[in-house]
């Protein structure tokens, strides 16, 4: 727990920062809505929860049933209380308990970590609670914000969800370096070394270092940002993109000792066959987001092949240098399939007008390059998650650390939602499903913990860790869509009507129950509304 004084530096830095921010990204920093006296149960002097099933996050499988004992925000008991199909021991369980929430027949994880999250990149963007109650509703109780917004906004909503004063998972922030400094750019490994340490001083968790623009980050530049990081205990991921992965792929990055990739660039860079570079069209212009997207598809048949010394080499490699792949494979998925993204059966009901007006095919808006997709856009898109697939599994296997992410807020993918949907993307690479929900738990956990030097705090199931817990009434190894927000579609053998079954019934964050379909039911409403005030709108307000 921070000392007030910490938490008083950092908020009146942060209200002196804000003044000087864009009047362009406000839109983002609308003022979260504090959590209500409904909203959230507890925390709780004593809290049982009776019968469950765990499925704890270590990549064990599940046992039950347990009745689990949670003090406050922390976990202080797991007790086996019988076996399946025989009544349980009385005599096992637990007592004391200021509340009690039956379980029996439920089936409950580790909160969900989002290691890839911005609350907003529509320049349109949502009232926060919009995001947070999509993300809590899908039990991600823990996101990495890369960044969630401006940096010192953000870092008053890491505040505010660390005191549970909003509805919101717990937030690490990660920035881009020369984000919120007015020192000027950050032009060399010297000023690099200098942001980082005023980062750390404003508690910053991480670097965020992006290869996207003309001029991306020179190499020593990035190495020094890195360097300097360690130092401080701050952790870094990159998106390693096209304008600067010639001079830096992920294995360079790698090398350098970046601790995690995010997305897929720099991967294929680091295994090519014919060139040292992509073979790019001789027409192609990265402004051009079609150029850009659908050429990143054909790299699949220009790197080194699976099981080849090239591909077993690199795995090898990012396993020494203790590398980790945030993949994201979720917010591409469209790439390969425009059509199922477009029409998810929940964009309806929750997905906001503004952005769904955002996913729409624009030369300026990022991630909606639909101008002319084609099939042969798709064909190459598939094979490249084949490939992409190929290489996360392998590197699951021989011991690397994958994470879930889903950079929603993008390319028709809905916060939450698609969160679980990388779930799914998973499970089709060949991981089991318990190497699944490992990825979206612990290795999140370590993956945040690591860079500050201490053992997790959260991301299993036992005693003394974090009360941040997802509890289902569906078994979720059987079927991962159980855990999307609308449930999964089940035909009722007795009435012959097909219903939905599932959809998280709890998410529990540091020992506070939420009603995950409440509020579920609130960003429903929230978009009903926007829908009713827009067609009032259109209507001239008649």
């Amino acid at each position: 727990m921070k000392s007030p004084r910490v938490s008083l530096r950092v908020f009146t830095t942060t209200l002196a920062i804000l003044a000087t921010v864009p009047a362009a990204l406000s839109a983002q920093m609308e003022p979260t809505t504090p959590r209500g006296a409904d909203e959230g149960d507890g925390p709780h002097e004593r809290l049982i929860l009776r019968g469950a099933t765990v499925i704890d996050g270590t990549g064990a499988p599940p046992m039950g049933p347990v009745d689990i004992v949670i003090e406050g925000d922390r976990i202080v008991q797991i007790q086996t209380v019988g076996y399946p199909g025989v009544p349980i021991d009385e005599n096992r369980r637990p007592s004391g308990a200021t509340r009690e929430i039956d379980m029996t027949g439920m089936y409950v994880m580790p909160g969900f970590v989002d290691m890839h999250a911005h609350t907003g990149g529509n320049p349109k963007a949502p009232q926060p609670e919009y995001v947070y109650k999509l993300w809590m509703g899908h039990g991600i109780t823990t996101s990495r914000g890369v960044g969630h917004g401006p940096m010192m906004w953000a870092l008053g909503e890491k505040a505010a969800a660390e005191r549970n004063e909003i509805v919101a998972p717990r937030m690490f922030t990660y920035a881009r370096p020369g984000e919120a400094w007015d020192r000027g750019p950050i032009d060399s490994p010297e000023k690099a070394r200098e942001w980082v340490r005023w980062a750390a001083e404003v508690e910053v968790d991480g670097a965020k270092i992006d290869g996207l623009k003309l001029g991306a980050m020179d190499p020593d530049i990035m190495a020094a940002v890195i360097d300097e990081g360690k130092k401080f205990g701050l952790g870094s991921v990159a998106h390693l993109g096209q304008m600067g992965v010639v001079r830096m792929t992920a294995l360079d990055a790698a090398e350098a000792g970046l601790d995690m990739m995010t997305h897929y660039y720099g991967l294929f860079e680091s295994m090519l066959t014919d060139y040292s570079v992509q073979d790019w069209p001789l027409d192609y212009n990265y402004q051009d987001e079609q150029h850009r997207f659908g050429n990143v598809g054909r790299l699949w048949n220009q790197a080194a092949e699976p099981g080849s010394e090239q591909w077993n080499d690199l795995i090898d490699r990012f396993l020494e240098l203790g590398f980790g792949i945030d993949p994201t494979m979720t917010i591409y998925e469209a790439s390969r399939d425009v059509m199922r993204s477009r029409e998810a059966d929940f964009h309806e009901e929750y997905t906001l007008p503004s952005q769904w007006d955002f996913y729409q095919p624009s030369r300026r808006a990022h991630g909606s390059y639909w101008f002319y997709w084609t099939s042969e856009d798709e064909y190459h898109w598939k094979r490249f998650f084949q490939k992409w697939m190929h290489f996360l599994n392998d590197y699951k296997n021989a011991g690397g650390r994958v994470t879930t992410g889903s950079d929603s807020g993008f390319i028709y993918k809905l916060y939450g939602f698609d969160y679980i949907r990388e779930l799914e993307l998973l499970r089709e690479a060949g991981f089991h499903p318990v190497e699944v929900i490992r990825s979206a738990t612990l290795f999140g956990a370590e993956e945040l913990h690591d860079p500050k030097g201490t053992s997790i705090d959260f991301g299993i199931l036992r005693p003394g860790l974090k009360a941040d817990l997802v509890v289902v009434d569906e078994n979720p190894l059987q079927n991962l869509k159980v855990l999307y927000g609308n449930g999964a579609v089940k035909l009722n053998d007795e009435t012959g009507e097909t219903e939905r079954v599932g959809g998280i019934k709890y998410t529990i964050k540091d020992g506070i129950v939420y009603n995950a379909q409440q509020l579920l039911a609130d960003v429903r409403e929230m978009v009903r509304r926007a829908k009713e005030e827009r067609a009032v709108s259109d209507n001239g307000g008649n």
